[in-house]
């Protein structure tokens, strides 16, 4: 199959600002390197939008407290670089199509823990939130562009 018939995942991200208006971000067990992202997955078969993304928080981060501030009504994708097409998510996706949530984070730091099930992060930090396009992998610079401009609606 080319990689342009493969479908896009259906995803949600997570955007995590603590009380000074910086966005949480890890970086990935798989891509080591001075790279960082924002909490992200698929949604399963018969889960809604929400529930996806309250799960894939605890899964990735432990984080329970939150307080959703917008669900964001455009969905946004990215495609993946021709290298990992038929590596990530067992080679049936070319990319996301994502529901991004901002959300504020009420709990103790204590609370995060990326040493879950499944670990995807090894740490994690808070950021200005103009410093994501930066710390991105470039196929999601785009993506990430977009979201900090959403995020500006937000605590501008």
């Amino acid at each position: 199959m080319s990689t342009q018939k493969l479908p896009l995942r259906k995803g949600v991200g997570i955007i995590i600002l603590n009380n000074n208006n910086h966005v949480f971000v890890g970086k990935r067990k798989d891509n080591p390197g001075d790279r960082w992202q924002m909490p992200q997955g698929g949604v399963d078969d018969g889960e809604d939008f929400i529930t996806a993304m309250r799960r894939e928080l605890i899964e990735e981060t432990s984080i329970k407290n939150i307080k959703i501030l917008k669900e964001i009504d455009h969905m946004y994708e990215y495609e993946l670089p021709k290298n990992l097409v038929g590596i990530i998510w067992k080679g049936k996706f070319r990319g996301q199509k994502q529901k991004w949530f901002i959300t504020r984070f009420l709990g103790q730091e204590n609370e995060i823990n990326l040493n879950t099930k499944n670990p995807e992060f090894i740490e994690w930090k808070w950021i200005e939130p103009k410093k994501l396009p930066k710390i991105i992998v470039n196929f999601k610079k785009n993506l990430y562009l977009n979201l900090l401009e959403e995020i500006k609606s937000v605590i501008d």
